[in-house]
């Protein structure tokens, strides 16, 4: 049974010798005080282990004997995992002190957000901070050609997106999930569907669990970090794995969460970004043309969880539409009083006992 204000933090791993001893160290200095750190290791060859030896007896630690994908690495971290709360982060993320506090006071406003966000700003690969700081999210959305972004994206950071919002979904390099949407929304007993392996099972997450009914809440005063790999800018100079990934995982979201009124309602915007997809992957991205190929292979696995996902729907196609737009669609969020913070604090100290 889970753990009452416990926050599981769960991280993979997978060749991080990078980053990982600076993400753990800032987790380590959280000022929440109910904290465990999962971590799962996917078969790391460059030094991994090695670096993370000396924080075992802080963190547990379970190697893979390959490499399982970011999906499902994460699934068997949650599965491990005792939290109430459950914090996917990327090694590459470092966070303030008290991002956790803040993103639990977030989300105990609220029983029906099942995902809370902060604010991630872009840091160097050797954690440097840039000249000009650089915002990475503050949230994903969606556009009608079915893209999914991150809010606010390479914008100077000016102290804006100060409020506290109601947002499509969080990037999983750093997003705090409620136990209890994890187990609702699971399908097949997966929260991040497995055949994704890596890139956009978020994404997929987001969608499906605004289509039963969740929120995603974005909270200003949670800052971190984030060294950004994966850019619409940068497709060239990604790993030829990773863009075939990226090409499979649009196609086999869209089949798993589109409803037959949203296709309609975009079905232009939407042919001419398949359009593009497949014509870039003739033209230039050879190695992507088998991610076709393994969709039309899973095509009735895919079409079985869209029936459970569309049998469980809770929510109007209406509402999901208004959520696709060219500009990202946020909506006000009660911002916490001093009363309520104090509550919900007051709330986490009575169920400690």
């Amino acid at each position: 049974m889970p753990l009452k204000n416990l926050v599981s933090v769960t991280i993979v791993t997978y060749n991080s010798g990078r980053f990982i001893k600076r993400c753990l160290e800032s987790i380590l200095e959280q000022k929440y005080a109910d904290l465990e750190v999962v971590v799962v290791d996917n078969a790391s060859t460059d030094g991994t282990v090695d670096i993370l030896e000396p924080f075992a007896d802080r963190v547990r630690i379970y190697y893979n004997d390959k490499n399982l994908g970011f999906a499902a690495a994460q699934n068997q971290a949650i599965e491990l995992a005792k939290g109430d709360w459950i914090l996917t982060l990327n090694p590459d993320v470092l966070l303030h002190t008290n991002f956790i506090q803040a993103l639990v006071d977030a989300g105990n406003l609220d029983p029906k957000v099942g995902t809370v966000c902060g604010k991630l700003l872009s840091i160097r690969p050797t954690f440097d901070l840039p000249e000009k700081q650089l915002i990475d999210s503050t949230g994903i959305y969606f556009t009608p050609m079915l893209r999914h972004l991150d809010r606010g994206s390479l914008e100077v950071d000016t102290g804006h997106y100060t409020n506290h919002e109601y947002v499509f979904g969080a990037t999983a390099a750093a997003a705090l999930y409620r136990r209890t949407m994890i187990e609702d929304i699971a399908i097949g007993g997966e929260f991040f569907d497995s055949d994704f392996f890596v890139y956009r099972e978020d994404a997929d997450v987001a969608w499906r669990a605004q289509l039963l009914g969740w929120r995603c809440l974005y909270t200003p005063l949670a800052r971190g970090y984030h060294v950004r790999a994966v850019l619409p800018g940068n497709r060239r100079a990604l790993p030829a794995a990773i863009n075939m990934h990226s090409v499979k995982n649009r196609f086999m979201m869209r089949v798993k969460n589109i409803s037959w009124d949203l296709y309609r309602r975009n079905f232009v915007s939407i042919t001419t970004r398949d359009l593009v997809v497949f014509a870039a992957c003739l033209v230039r991205e050879h190695s992507s043309l088998k991610a076709f190929w393994y969709v039309a292979k899973n095509f009735r696995s895919m079409l079985e969880k869209r029936a459970e996902i569309m049998r469980r729907k809770r929510v109007s196609d209406e509402y999901i539409a208004s959520w696709f737009r060219y500009q990202p669609v946020s909506h006000p969020a009660p911002k916490p009083s001093v009363k309520a913070l104090a509550r919900a604090a007051a709330r986490v100290r009575s169920a400690r006992g």
